[in-house]
C-alpha cells in the first residue's frame, strides 16, 4: 500500500486557528498525473472521532491505491480540518454534516472550499441512554436528572454536536442544572461502554451511523421539540482547484452515495471488533471482497 496516515495537531491563538501538520503540499501543484488525467497524490482529510468519516476514508484511499493514487490520510480536529481545507493543505474531506452540525464552518471558509456532493442523507444527532434506562424521552431527562447523575457526556468541545446540545438541547429541555463535560469522542465512549458494562444509567451525546448502537445495548431519547434538529446530509467537499486537478475522482465523488445498512457494516469491522487502527487496512480489504460489486461500481 502507499497510504500514508498523518495526525495534524491544531492550536487556537488570537489570530484564528492554525494547523501544524504534517500536511501535503497542494496535491495539483507539482504531482504526476495519471492516465485518466488526475494528479496521483491525494490528501484525505479525517475528522478526529467521527467514526463514519474515518471508515468511508479508509474504504476510498483503499479503492484509490488500487488505481493508482498515493492517497495520504491526516487526521485533524474539525476546526483544522476546515482550515487545512480551505488553505489547501487538505485536498478532501468526506464527513461534512449539512445543513446543521458543520454550518458554521461551511458559512466561515465557504468561498475556499466546494461542496462535491451528498453521499448519505441519513444523518442524525442524539441524546443516547442505556437501553434499560427508565425514560424514553428528552422530555423526561430533568425530572429524572438523579438517575444520571445529573450529567451528560459530551465529545469534543468544538464538535457541531457539542455546540447543538448546549445552545438547543439543554435549554429547551430544562437542563441547566445537568453538568455536560466534554472532551473527546473516545473518552465519552469508554464511559458509555463502562456504564453499559456496568448495569448503570448513562446519558451521552451521540449520532447516527455509529458503530456504538449495534455493539452496545442503548437506545436514543426521543426529541419531541426538535431541539437537535432533523436528519442531515453527509458531504464530501473539496479545496478549491480540486475539480481541474482531480477531474476523474471529482466525477466518481459527485457520484457517490452509500446507504447506511453498508456503512454501518463497514464500521462495525473496523470499530466494534475491537481491532487496533493498524488492522483497518487489512479490515477494509477484507469488507471490500464481500461487497466487491458495490465496491467496483464506485468507479465505475
Amino acid at each position: 500500500m502507499n497510504r500514508s496516515i498523518k495526525t495534524a495537531i491544531a492550536f487556537a491563538g488570537a489570530a484564528g486557528l492554525i494547523a501544524l501538520a504534517g500536511c501535503s503540499a497542494d496535491a495539483g501543484a507539482d504531482a504526476s498525473v495519471l492516465k485518466n488525467g488526475d494528479a496521483q497524490d491525494v490528501t484525505i482529510a479525517v475528522f478526529n472521532g467521527w467514526p463514519e468519516g474515518e471508515a468511508v476514508s479508509h474504504l476510498w484511499a483503499a479503492v484509490l491505491e488500487e488505481k493508482g493514487y498515493n492517497v495520504e490520510l491526516e487526521y485533524a480536529d474539525v476546526a483544522a480540518g476546515f482550515v487545512g481545507l480551505s488553505s489547501g493543505d487538505y485536498d478532501i474531506n468526506m464527513d461534512v454534516w449539512l445543513p446543521g452540525t458543520h454550518a458554521e464552518y461551511v458559512e466561515e471558509y465557504g468561498d475556499d472550499i466546494v461542496d462535491v456532493g451528498t453521499w448519505n442523507t441519513d444523518a442524525t444527532l442524539s441524546i443516547a441512554v442505556n437501553e434499560d434506562a427508565p425514560i424514553d424521552s428528552l422530555s423526561e431527562l430533568a425530572e429524572n436528572g438523579d438517575l444520571f447523575d445529573n450529567r451528560i457526556i459530551g465529545i469534543e468541545p468544538g464538535a457541531g454536536l457539542t455546540k447543538i446540545t448546549e445552545e438547543n438541547v439543554i435549554p429547551t429541555y430544562n437542563l441547566d442544572k445537568f453538568e455536560f463535560p466534554t472532551s473527546s469522542t473516545a473518552a465519552m465512549l469508554t464511559e458509555l461502554k463502562a456504564a453499559t458494562d456496568a448495569g448503570e444509567n448513562v446519558a451521552v451525546t451521540l449520532w447516527h451511523p455509529h458503530w456504538a448502537y449495534d455493539a452496545l445495548p442503548i437506545k436514543d431519547l426521543a426529541d419531541p421539540e426538535g431541539a437537535l434538529g432533523e436528519a442531515e446530509g453527509l458531504h464530501t467537499f473539496s479545496r478549491t482547484g480540486f475539480g481541474e486537478d482531480y477531474p476523474t475522482l471529482n466525477g466518481w465523488l459527485e457520484n457517490f452515495e452509500m446507504e447506511t445498512a453498508p456503512l454501518d457494516s463497514l464500521q462495525n469491522e473496523m470499530f466494534g471488533s475491537g481491532a487496533d487502527a493498524s488492522e483497518y487496512e487489512d479490515i477494509v480489504q477484507t469488507w471490500i471482497g464481500e461487497n466487491q460489486e458495490w465496491v467496483d461500481g464506485l468507479t465505475a
